[in-house]
């Protein structure tokens, strides 16, 4: 008990205000700009009231029979997690949205919350995240990369009804305005098809029974650009534009890290970055009887960890959230203005039509498959099933 209150600690943020060096330089937090000699306070605020999300102990073991904890394994998970719940935090309570300890929150926040829960119920739990993964080649109980957690999370949303994402994941570095246009205004499931495929998952992944899921309009954007930043090591020539990422009004952040260490990266000052790190073991929290949440374990209270940019492993993922199709636009235009056109060596491409190359894109859509709405899946054979489906969907 005397561990299990020393790891749950959460430290006051104005005992750190002094680990940020003094300096004019401008800090960047998630596309917006903080200035340390006039706003410290609202620049660790800001961060404060990023969703969390650590290592646990004590849920109910995956699958039934495995871990009851996902240390020393499931950072990248966490990672994703964080990535995640931002975007949904800018869908429902916008980018501007501020966390205050013992503040009443919105519903939409405790129902956000409630999608990362450690329980089996829960559509971006660490249960569902890691049997998913099993469909991706990784043994439940083994360290992810930042690729297959952005594929996981791709097919997880499929049956987010509520969130309602769209969530696009690059291939070889390229980013596809066509693809992405034709996904986010996609026409709705027929009826018989949406009647079929809505009870699949539905106490884990619904998480709701309302229509949202098959409203017509633009599908909110979850991008997703896995890249590999050099061999070895970051090469320099990527730094500047790797940097501008976070300064864009769209911005997630990055995931990544060093090898099987990794970290939610949230912005940067001068070469370094600053991240939240999810290496710390808390016990499992459940909701409350009336839906809200103890949050506190859930918001690093603490100044930010922070690395030299040079000591990044080169595997990354960047993330980007359009509300709207005007949000996506605005990104293409910053991307061929910031990054395209100033750099020899390009981070990524950015190409208006699909390239006759590649296999055709189709939309990702839920499985049509029939269950009796109490089932859920819980064993890798039926994962296995599912996975064989996604093949044909995945491009």
């Amino acid at each position: 008990s005397v561990l299990s209150r020393y790891e749950n600690q959460i430290t006051i943020l104005s005992d750190y205000l002094e680990e940020f060096p003094e300096t004019d330089e401008p800090v960047w937090i998630l596309g917006r700009q903080h200035h340390l000699n006039t706003d410290k306070s609202k620049l660790l605020l800001d961060i404060s009231a990023r969703l969390w999300f650590t290592y646990r102990r004590k849920f109910s073991p995956i699958g039934g029979t495995g871990p009851s904890s996902d240390a020393g394994w499931g950072c990248m998970l966490r990672c994703g997690q964080m990535m995640l719940a931002q975007a949904l935090i800018c869908r429902h309570l916008g980018r501007d949205w501020q966390w205050e300890k013992h503040k009443k929150q919105p519903e939409e926040y405790h129902r956000i919350l409630r999608c990362f829960l450690d329980r089996k119920d829960c559509c971006y739990s660490i249960h569902q995240m890691a049997q998913m993964g099993v469909g991706e080649g990784k043994s439940i109980g083994e360290w992810f990369g930042p690729n297959t957690v952005a594929q996981v999370l791709k097919k997880l949303a499929l049956f987010d009804e509520w969130n309602s994402l769209a969530v696009y994941v690059s291939m070889d570095n390229t980013v596809v305005i066509e693809d992405i246009k034709k996904m986010c205004w996609s026409p709705p499931q027929s009826s018989g098809a949406a009647h079929s495929s809505a009870h699949l998952h539905r106490s884990a992944l619904g998480q709701n029974k309302n229509t949202a899921g098959f409203c017509t309009g633009w599908k909110p954007l979850l991008l997703i650009i896995p890249l590999r930043l050099g061999i070895n090591h970051i090469n320099p020539v990527y730094i500047d534009a790797f940097k501008e990422c976070f300064k864009m009004p769209q911005s997630l952040g990055a995931l990544g890290g060093k090898p099987n260490n990794a970290y939610y990266f949230i912005g940067f000052l001068g070469n370094e970055l600053i991240y939240l790190d999810p290496h710390t073991t808390q016990s499992f929290v459940d909701s409350e009887e009336n839906g809200t949440v103890d949050d506190q374990s859930f918001h690093c209270q603490q100044a930010p960890h922070r690395m030299k940019i040079m000591n990044l492993d080169p595997s990354v993922a960047l993330g980007f959230f359009c509300k709207e199709e005007c949000d996506f636009d605005n990104w293409c235009s910053l991307v061929q203005k910031e990054i395209l056109k100033q750099q020899s060596l390009r981070m990524f491409e950015l190409v208006q039509k699909h390239p006759p190359h590649w296999p055709p894109f189709i939309p990702p859509t839920k499985p049509e498959v029939t269950t009796s709405g109490a089932e859920l899946i819980e064993s890798t054979d039926k994962l296995f099933e599912l996975e064989e489906e996604f093949e044909i969907l995945s491009v």
